[in-house]
Parts: structure tokens; sequence; C-alpha cells
């Protein structure tokens, strides 16, 4: 009879957690408001002008009451407060078997892709019972890309990653909204969260043809393919050799490695790092190279950027040891080559081209060297002599 629901359906992991906490929220605010509200209309009435009440006693000190409404109060705010830290950590931390998906924000649409290579606009397929973890980044403006049934928003920002999971727990259709005010179109920008069963999200997977209605994403293939087609188009794959780091890092192992950087710092290769070398190269360079590689930025896509991050990330994962060099590049072992990534990591020229006397490393090598054993023996030879 009455279908005016006050909140959306709790569709996640998390939505009932929020649920609690703001209905915790809620009735402390109920209580107090009608206490105060209740006492407020008493004393009035009691006091009101012309009432016999006895105003002749005299303003009496209690410590007992005083310690009451200090320790009352205080205790609800620490509940308060640890509830809600246990939340936010709940929140912000994604599992570590969290399925990645990448999502482009840009006035007024939404872009999300599959690590598989499916693309989708305004909308995005999830299984039941699987969390899901975006890496989200913009375009132009800032976006926040808020699920209501989830109980998550997390704001999407221009030249940096922003992450956000959750993982559905019913097989629905769920809006989508952009809720950060983004132009003239931003009521328009929404779209839709698709959860589906296990074997309905594999059949959807197998079915999609990757080069996905106007999604243009990583057809023909999976992210990290499409990010290798990327690189050696760019050129990247004529300095960065792998197990070769005279001219640039070996890219190997980098992602999440802790770099050196020649300013003496250290910075970890995470996914805002490679994107910052990829489009700004001489922001962070690596220990034992010079910044000679050049800048992307507006040369690539966004998506072109992160199937870039997706190709390296399968390169191999990061140890705790340090991934920069401190000397010359033809002293860093293979392990130690992943120092960096753009930036730091001294990428290669456009188009497939080399650098004549590329000098990354501070060794001689000539504009002949550009096959990597080749040059590499020549140079072993040369300074025998």
């Amino acid at each position: 009879m009455w279908d005016f629901p006050l909140f959306p359906e709790q569709a996640s992991t998390v939505a009932g957690h929020v649920d609690a906490l703001y209905y915790f929220l809620v009735a402390i605010t109920a209580f107090f408001s009608l206490l105060i509200a209740f006492a407020i209309a008493f004393f009035a009435v009691k006091y009101r002008r012309g009432s016999k009440a006895d105003r002749s006693n005299p303003i009496s000190e209690s410590k007992s009451l005083e310690a009451i409404w200090i320790a009352v109060p205080l205790a609800i705010c620490m509940v308060i407060f640890f509830w809600g830290a246990k939340l936010y950590f709940m929140i912000e931390r994604p599992p570590a078997h969290a399925e990645d998906i990448y999502a482009t924000g840009k006035q007024w649409m939404w872009k999300f892709q599959h690590i598989g290579g499916q693309s989708e606009i305004n909308e995005i397929h999830i299984p039941v019972g699987r969390a899901v973890k975006l890496t989200m980044t913009s375009e132009d403006v800032i976006h926040s890309l808020y699920v209501p049934a989830f109980r998550v928003k997390q704001d999407v920002l221009p030249g940096r990653y922003t992450q956000m999971w959750f993982e559905g727990t019913k097989a629905g259709t769920y809006h989508l909204f952009c809720a950060e005010y983004c132009g003239t179109e931003h009521s328009g920008m929404i779209g839709r969260v698709i959860v589906m069963e296990p074997g309905d999200y594999e059949r959807w997977l197998q079915n999609w043809t990757t080069a996905g209605p106007g999604a243009g994403g990583a057809a023909g293939g999976t992210m990290m393919s499409a990010g290798e087609r990327i690189f050696q188009q760019q050129g990247c794959n004529t300095c960065h050799i792998p197990g070769d780091v005279t001219r640039a890092p070996d890219l190997a192992g980098l992602f999440n490695k802790s770099v050196s950087l020649k300013t003496g710092g250290t910075v970890v290769a995470d996914a805002d790092y490679i994107r910052e070398s990829i489009l700004l190269s001489g922001a962070k360079v690596v220990a034992g190279y010079e910044p000679v590689m050049p800048t992307y930025q507006g040369r690539i896509s966004e998506e072109d950027v992160m199937q870039l991050i997706a190709y390296i990330k399968s390169m191999g994962g990061a140890t705790t040891e340090a991934a920069g060099t401190t000397g010359g590049a033809q002293s860093a072992s293979p392990s130690t080559g992943g120092s960096a990534s753009g930036a730091a990591a001294v990428q290669e020229p456009t188009g497939g081209q080399s650098v004549p006397q590329q000098q990354a490393s501070g060794s001689t090598m000539t504009n002949q060297q550009q096959s990597s054993g080749a040059g590499q023996a020549n140079e072993t030879s040369r300074r025998s002599k």
C-alpha cells in the first residue's frame, strides 16, 4: 500500500554496516532532541509568569551531575568515533582478491574497462559475491562515483587515481550517479551497476565482444595485451628492454617496488607513480639515469595509460627491496632494474625511434648500438681496450 522507501535497498556487504551506524546516530539525535524539547516545555510551564513555583532555592553546585554530563557525552562520542573508524577502514581497504576494473569519468559519462578487455559506457557488470575494486581517474573536472544501494561514494579526480571497492550481495540493477557538480549536464551523468549471478556473469564475459559498442576499450584482447601493443607502438620497448638496464630501467617486477630517485628520496612504484612517470616523465627520475624520456601528456588517453599500467603490473609484483640504482645503469642488475616507470623510468621515445647517444645511465653508447645484444658486446669490447 505504502510504496515509499526512505532508504535504498541494501545490496552490498557494507550497506548494512553503514545503515547500522546511521540508525544509531539518528536514534541518539532523536533521544537528546526529545529530551531537551521536553525539558524546555516542562520548565517553561512550571516557571511561567504567575505560577506558584518556589523560586527561593539558591543555586547549588553538584560535582556528580557535572561528572555525568561530561562522561556520558564523551562515551557516546567515543562509541561513534571507533565505530565510524572501523567502518571507514572496512570501506577503504579492498580485499586482496578483489577483481580489478578501471573507470574514467568525463563530462558527462562513465567509462569502465575490465581486465579481460571488456569495455562499458555508463554501466558496469559485476558478479554476486565477488569483491570488485575500481581504480578511477577523471579526464577533466572532479567527479564523484556514487552507488546508493551499495552505500559507497568516492571522488574521481583529474591527475591522480582514487579507489573504491564493493561486493554485491543480490542480483539486480542499481543506479549509479555522479555526486559532484561537474557542469551543465551533471544531472545526466548517470549509469547502472548490473549485478549478475556468477554463471550469468561468466557467460556475459564470454559473449561480450571486447570492442564493445562505442566503448573504444581494449579491443581484440585483455587490458594487458592492449597495453603491450601501446608499449610497442609508442616505442617504449626501444629503451625498456627486459634484462637490459643500460638505457632505461627494466620494468619487470617494478609494480609496487620501492624506487630510488635521482634527488635522493624514494617512492613506491604504484599506479599513481607510473601514471605520473608516463605523462610527466621528468617529475621523478630514477637514480642513475638522466631525464631523457619524452612526455606523453596529451599524446595518449587515460584509457591508454590504464592499459599500460595493467601491462606493467602483469610483468610482476614488488618485493620490499629497493628497485632503484644508486650508480650508473651498467651496475644495476635485472632484479633491480625496474627502478622506475616513466619519469623515473626514463622511458623510450615515441614512434619506435631510439634516442641518439641516449646516456640515461652515463654510458658512452652510440647510435650503432640500437640492438641490445650487439650494443652491449661493442661496449664491453671497447671498455676492455
